[in-house]
């Protein structure tokens, strides 16, 4: 096959490709060029010949993954602070595995992203020619290069909020690819916190694990943003529900986040001079901008969601004059993530901490705390550290209570014993037989591990993130 390093344009998704039979039409992008900095990325293997870039073919499953790739880092690179890198074994370029075996997933492991593909139902999906997913698995990069003290904490509101910001980034970085923002306000009549093609994410992944598994993704996608959840703390949360109902689950729990996020953008459009497409791809820009600035202020804290949603006051005050405060804390108190008692004290509390959010900058020096896990509670060999969620919040504020004002936020150290006992129950940790008893309570082999025992070079045992799913 010839190999062409040029093409003028080629085809792709405008942000899935739809439940089967396809129905949907691709659209022409112009051909990514995806080295660019701060935030270059790449496809493995040879970029394809102009030949056989239709649906289904290899070439356009390339073409598709590549201007994903390239989408996302272009939203990202102009509102990331200048130095901003990838981190941990990224090294200089963020690169995409296509086909890394048979599976209905996607994963970012700190070096890079990967896709699989699965027969069900007679069609083969691909989770690699989704924009959305594409996206999301980025986004995953975009948040542990800004905040990399993230990957190691054991908490499901901060592991839920790396699941929600792969959503944000997913929402954002295709809203303004070709006509989007103009159709899905057409599709929603002009109010964009309704169900859309920009709410629904992957909706062809979803219909794919809907084949084996009917319950455990949305009815018509795999999540979505326009959503009514509610916060609860998730400690108090079972670890596995239908997906009508809400997990303690990090993919389950991040739409609760995810829906406050699209009421934001929403409130945010509405404040636009016009209320066309354009407007609401400024809205987005807009809301990217606050969401970076506020993630990197973010002390890591049990009550991650409440942090996020005061730094963002704050950001918005520092950034915008306070000009879309109320949207904000219209969406984080409709979705529980502050009551209206803590959204009032963190709006006039936000103009004292404005210094925090202008002055952050990468990693900005969070020391995390470490925990011992007895080693009989999962019948091991021996116990093992974990990293809490331990700093000192910067503002006074929690998750809503169903009933009236805040909850009182959970410690660090229950926030990360319940977080590791639901990944014993989901079957997500690897442990090495060496470290096993008879009676050892490692569960499901089947399952993705997300998190893995292992030694470290001072001789004591650690539970860390293998990967973000």
């Amino acid at each position: 096959m010839k190999l062409k390093t040029k093409l003028a344009n080629v085809q792709t998704w405008q942000e899935d490709p739809g439940e089967p039979p396809i129905e949907r039409t691709p659209i022409q992008r112009q051909t990514p060029e995806m080295g660019q900095p701060p935030l270059p990325v790449a496809v493995a293997g040879g970029v394809p010949a102009e030949s056989g870039d239709y649906p289904g073919s290899t070439e356009f499953r390339y073409w598709v993954a590549a201007d994903a790739m390239s989408r996302a880092s272009e939203f990202w690179g102009p509102l990331v602070p200048a130095g901003t890198t990838w981190n941990r074994n990224v090294k200089k370029v963020l690169t995409a595995q296509l086909d890394s075996g048979d599976d209905l997933n996607a994963y970012y492991d700190g070096q890079g992203v990967r896709f699989f593909k699965q027969t069900v139902a007679g069609v083969t999906v691909y989770s690699g020619e989704s924009p959305d997913v594409v996206c999301h698995e980025v986004g995953h990069a975009v948040l542990d290069a800004l905040r990399p003290q993230f990957w190691g904490v054991l908490s499901a509101e901060v592991g839920a909020l790396h699941e929600s910001f792969g959503d944000m980034s997913a929402v954002l970085a295709s809203l303004g690819v070709g006509a989007l923002a103009d159709e899905v306000l057409i599709e929603t009549q002009g109010n964009p916190t309704r169900s859309s093609r920009l709410s629904r994410l992957a909706e062809q992944l979803g219909w794919a694990i809907r084949q084996i598994a009917p319950t455990a993704v949305e009815p018509d996608c795999l999540r979505n943003a326009a959503n009514n959840y509610f916060y609860r703390d998730p400690v108090t949360l079972r670890p596995n529900e239908p997906a009508s109902l809400l997990s303690s689950e990090v993919h389950s729990f991040s739409r609760v986040f995810t829906g406050a996020f699209l009421e934001a953008l929403a409130g945010i459009f509405f404040q636009q001079p016009s209320r066309d497409g354009k407007a609401l791809v400024e809205a987005g820009r807009i809301m990217g901008r606050l969401l970076v600035d506020a993630l990197l202020a973010t002390p890591v804290v049990p009550a991650m969601y409440a942090q996020v949603a005061a730094h963002t006051l704050a950001a918005d005050k520092a950034d915008y004059d306070g000009a879309y405060g109320m949207a904000l804390r219209s969406a984080f108190i409709h979705h529980g993530i502050l009551s209206p008692s803590d959204a009032v004290a963190a709006a006039e509390a936000a103009p004292q901490h404005m210094a925090a959010i202008t002055g952050a900058a990468p990693g900005h020096g969070a020391q995390l705390a470490t925990i011992t896990v007895p080693a009989e509670r999962y019948g091991l060999t021996e116990s093992f550290a974990v990293s809490t969620p331990a700093e000192q919040p910067r503002f006074a504020v929690a998750g809503a209570d169903p009933a009236i004002g805040p909850l009182t936020p959970v410690d660090p150290e229950r926030a990360a014993e319940t977080f590791v006992e639901d990944l014993f129950r989901q079957g997500r940790v690897a442990v090495a037989e060496e470290f096993l008893t008879p009676s050892a309570a490692v569960v499901d082999t089947t399952r993705t591990r997300t998190h893995a025992i292992t030694r470290e070079s001072s001789g004591a045992l650690v539970l860390d993130r293998l990967l973000f799913i």
